[in-house]
């Protein structure tokens, strides 16, 4: 069956539920950037190092509790997991607000990236369950849209926050909407087809036998133990780990980056941060346009990277006497960054069955997050030592060429997609 002829509606209410719902969590881990380039270092005599560590910290705990996340979400509920996490993270990033004591800014960085570890692979699992290959990595980057889509309002809204009730109320105001849409996202979220009101029966056996049917030409895996032995999976791992380097290293470090480089004050620096996100988005759309289109995924992973890896060391070339050439080279850095995420996740659904894609995409995220934490921290720490941003930017694209090579090697299941897409032109079956 043809994905045009199962329920276009699908699109007009899952995903802006989703995307809302991603988008608040990447609010809440991305703007300490902002707020420590606004005071809150000097407020709490936070040195630059563990300026750097608190940045990273977050990561550390996303990293430990993705796979247990992905166990709940898969067996269990992805919408009831997700729901707690809302009020959790709000809570918790309101709380940054109030603190005093360097010592439980640290807790409380760690206890966010637990909470937030939960959303990723909980979003991915249930995306899996309402739209089918030929679609998913349109879903997947409407879902991971929210990450750049934030930052770019973020950087200004938060910019004029600072400036106007300081760095607190700044946690403060933008913690309590997670709170609040936690109860509307119980309220509108459906885990899966059957469970959807707003579905005409034919609809719902139409969509789940379409699934059911890509699951029939993908090979047989016990359990998450076989699926993470998976050389493919390891590659997907390992190169996730190289690319989160390049692009967390760039998103919690830009603020400052561009507050040094001109001597400016945080509204600009919040609105030339602002706009890589914006190039990020369209960049996005086009990549999982084309990888849908084309069903190739990994000729739409690679060469963004590549000319992303290229841009950072041409920042890094172009030194800070040209800072108007080195700020469009990272324009551009930062939308290629982007722009493969939604065909890269699309990969472990049409590589692995449904049972273990889950925990499969939730280890390679956790790989991501502790690439993450390496990379915040290495380029907070570099910046600090060396009073510039080079050293940064050849880790940058050092990490991302890495990735770029790891990807041309991959080699990910085309046959089993050949195989899958067999099954679905036969005549549909009735769904077990």
């Amino acid at each position: 069956m043809k994905t045009a002829t199962l329920a276009a509606r699908r699109w007009w209410y899952i995903m802006p539920i989703v995307f809302i719902t991603y988008s608040l969590a990447y609010l809440d881990r991305s703007n300490y950037s902002l707020g420590a380039a606004a005071g809150m270092a000097k407020d709490l005599n936070i040195t630059a190092s563990a300026s750097a560590f608190l940045a990273a910290l977050f990561f550390l705990g996303y990293f430990f509790f993705q796979v247990p996340s992905a166990s709940y979400a898969q067996r269990r509920s992805a919408k009831k997991l997700i729901f707690y996490a809302l009020i959790l993270w709000g809570i918790l990033a309101s709380c940054i607000g109030i603190v005093t004591n360097i010592w439980v800014l640290f807790v409380i960085r760690f206890a966010i990236g637990i909470v937030e570890a939960a959303i990723m692979p909980a979003m991915l699992i249930l995306l899996s369950n309402w739209f089918t290959s030929g679609e998913r990595s349109k879903a997947n980057t409407f879902l991971i849209l929210g990450n750049p889509v934030t930052v770019l309002w973020m950087s200004v809204v938060s910019a004029y926050l600072v400036s106007s009730v300081g760095w607190r109320w700044m946690f403060i105001i933008e913690g309590l909407p997670a709170v609040i849409w936690a109860f509307i996202w119980w309220r509108l979220a459906d885990e899966r087809p059957a469970q959807a009101k707003w579905l005409s029966d034919q609809e719902k056996q139409d969509l789940e036998s379409a699934l059911a049917a890509e699951q029939v030409g993908i090979k047989a895996v016990k359990n998450y133990a076989e699926a993470f032995r998976s050389p493919k999976v390891i590659v997907l791992a390992l190169q996730f780990f190289c690319w989160s380097i390049g692009v967390y290293g760039f998103v919690l470090w830009l603020p400052s980056i561009l507050k040094a480089g001109l001597q400016m004050d945080m509204v600009e620096a919040g609105w030339l941060s602002a706009l890589p996100y914006l190039a990020a988005v369209i960049g996005m759309l086009a990549v999982s346009w084309g990888s849908d289109k084309l069903q190739k995924r990994k000729r739409f992973v690679w060469p963004p990277l590549l000319i992303a890896s290229i841009a950072f060391y041409g920042s890094y070339a172009l030194g800070a006497e040209h800072f108007w050439w080195s700020y469009t080279l990272l324009v551009i850095a930062g939308a290629c960054m982007y722009a493969p995420y939604g065909p890269f996740f699309a990969i472990v659904p049409e590589i692995l069955p449904a049972n273990v894609a889950g925990g499969a995409m939730a280890l390679i995220n956790s790989m991501g997050a502790l690439g993450s934490f390496g990379g915040s921290y290495l380029v907070g720490y570099l910046n600090s030592t060396t009073g510039s941003p080079g050293a940064s930017y050849l880790l940058m694209s050092g990490a991302l060429m890495l990735s770029v090579v790891l990807t041309i090697f991959l080699k990910p299941g085309a046959s089993d997609r050949v195989v899958a897409k067999a099954v679905v032109k036969r005549p549909m079956a009735a769904h077990p």
